[in-house]
Formats: structure tokens, C-alpha cells, sequence
């Protein structure tokens, strides 16, 4: 079973690939030290599961788990974090993670959500199953009809100040709805909320 690590602090990497190279079966082939970088490396290596953080610098772990989804078919991912905001599992899992734990797992806990992401089972720390099932039967607050009206434009690949004249707004006032979107979707960058919109069908 060949590993990718993603984590923006190489003493975490270093503990990570500790517990997994000391069972049986498990390889770490590759480490990235950010969302962009784990992309790259797992293009290059193909590994067979990807343990990603959640937030790094630049792209965070759910946007990465998009791209690396979308182009490695085979592929598994786990998130791997200090975090266990319930908004913040919802976007794991609906991006298609195959699991999500906290960086203080036990050493058990962490080869075995391996194993289970590789069986395509989803593997989640005991603790974060109510907070998985709490998220799902929340109800997502619905954009409004400028807010979908400037995520379509951002897909487009617009700028801010171009979104504006677009719509006759200020760049400030696009910022103000950016920032709502965000917030409503839970997410905390631009190509994150349109992807979300887009999932949930707000932009069709």
C-alpha cells in the first residue's frame, strides 16, 4: 500500500511516517509540504492513499482533494487534522474523502483508517461519527440570488473588479458577497465555494 503524506510541518510528516512505515504492507512513498505540492507529487507517484492536511497555506486539503480525485481514479484520501469543526467533516466527506482524523489519533487508529480507505470503506476518528451524522441533517443556508449570480461569474474566472462592472457593483460590495458565500458554504476560498455551489446545485 503505497502513501502519499500533505502537511505544511515537517516535524508532523516525521511522526506520520513513523506510525505508518512501522506496520506491515504500508510504504510512505512521497511527502508535500502543501495543497499544490500534493497534487504535483501524487501525479508523479500514484500512490494508492494520500493523507492530507487540512488547512495549509494556499490551497487547503479539500480543494486538493478535488484535484487529486478528479485526475487519479483509484485513489484514495484522508484527511488528517487538529480540527474537528462539523462544517469543516461535511466538506471532507462530500468532496469524497475516505475519512477524516485528528492529528492525535492513536498510532491504531491511523493504519486502520488506512486499511479502510484502501478497502473504499470510509474511516472516520470514533469521536467525529455524531459530528458527521449533527452536519448532514443540518440544513445548508441557501444563497441568495446576487451571491449565486457572483460565484457563477468567479467560474467564469472572473477578477473582483471585473465581477463589478459586470454587475454595476463595487469591488468591495463583490468582496462583501464573496465572503457571505463563503461563510454559508463553509469554505475559505474562491475556488472552494464555487466547487460547493456547483455540488449542491446553487449555480445551475
Amino acid at each position: 500500500m503505497r502513501v502519499l503524506l500533505a502537511d505544511d510541518y515537517p516535524v508532523v510528516r516525521e511522526g506520520l511516517v513513523a506510525m505508518l512505515e512501522s506496520a506491515d504492507g504500508i510504504a510512505v512513498v512521497g511527502e508535500a509540504g502543501s495543497g499544490e505540492e500534493a497534487i504535483v507529487q501524487a501525479e508523479a507517484l500514484r500512490p494508492d492513499i494520500v493523507l492530507l492536511d487540512l488547512r495549509m497555506g494556499g490551497m487547503d486539503g479539500v480543494a486538493a482533494t478535488e484535484h487529486i480525485l478528479r485526475r487519479l481514479l483509484g485513489t484514495r484520501v484522508v484527511i488528517v487534522t487538529t480540527y474537528e469543526d462539523d462544517t469543516d467533516i461535511l466538506r471532507a466527506v462530500e468532496t469524497g474523502a475516505a475519512g477524516y482524523l485528528l492529528k492525535g489519533s492513536t498510532r491504531q487508529e491511523l493504519i486502520g483508517a488506512v486499511r479502510s480507505a484502501a478497502r473504499t470503506e470510509t474511516a472516520l476518528t470514533p469521536s467525529l461519527a455524531g459530528k458527521l451524522f449533527r452536519a448532514r441533517e443540518a440544513e445548508p443556508s441557501p444563497l441568495s440570488e446576487r451571491e449565486c449570480e457572483v460565484l457563477r461569474l468567479v467560474g467564469q474566472g472572473l477578477t473582483n473588479a471585473e465581477i463589478g462592472g459586470r454587475l454595476y457593483l463595487s469591488e468591495a460590495t463583490v468582496k462583501t458577497y464573496l465572503l457571505r458565500s463563503f461563510k454559508k458554504l463553509g469554505v475559505s476560498d474562491r475556488t472552494a465555494a464555487v466547487m460547493t455551489a456547483m455540488k449542491r446545485g446553487l449555480l445551475s
